[in-house]
């Protein structure tokens, strides 16, 4: 229940940020706008690091240098996604999303990327991410 909880404020997060973004984009540029929030979300979690205290250092040098490139890839989401809300809207920009983010886990899940456990997909998932398919045409018109 709990895990249910943080994807449910992941995804309003997200999205508020996303809006925030395109706001300050606005005025300073999508690539100012990612390096600024990039910046204060390292000053957050490092607050909230120093506060909680997961983890010590000592483990930052076990991480393996792919999963560093995680940092970057915020960068290029923030400027995405502020660039498709500025041309495409907030709902059809979220919606699109989803099904991006649906069908790069379906992969990873289904090929065991990343040390994931390989699961099994069946027609059940196939018929979902088609029926999210079918609900954005739908929002588009």
């Amino acid at each position: 229940m709990k895990g249910l909880l943080f994807a449910l404020l992941a995804g309003a997060f997200i999205t508020l940020q996303g809006v925030a973004n395109t706001r300050i984009s606005a005025d300073i540029g999508t690539w100012p706008a990612a390096a600024l929030t990039q910046f204060i979300g390292f000053v957050a979690a490092l607050i909230i690091w120093a506060l909680v205290r997961d983890g010590g250092r000592q483990e930052l040098g076990r991480v393996h240098p792919l999963y560093l490139s995680g940092g970057a890839l915020a960068a290029i989401i923030i400027f995405t996604n502020v660039t498709a809300i500025q041309q495409v809207g907030v709902t059809m920009t979220i919606s699109i999303l989803l099904i991006a983010q649906l069908c790069i886990t379906f992969l990873i899940d289904s090929m065991g990327w990343f040390g994931v456990r390989k699961q099994q997909m069946r027609w059940p998932q196939f018929m979902g991410i088609a029926l999210m398919i079918a609900g954005v045409i739908i929002l588009k018109f």
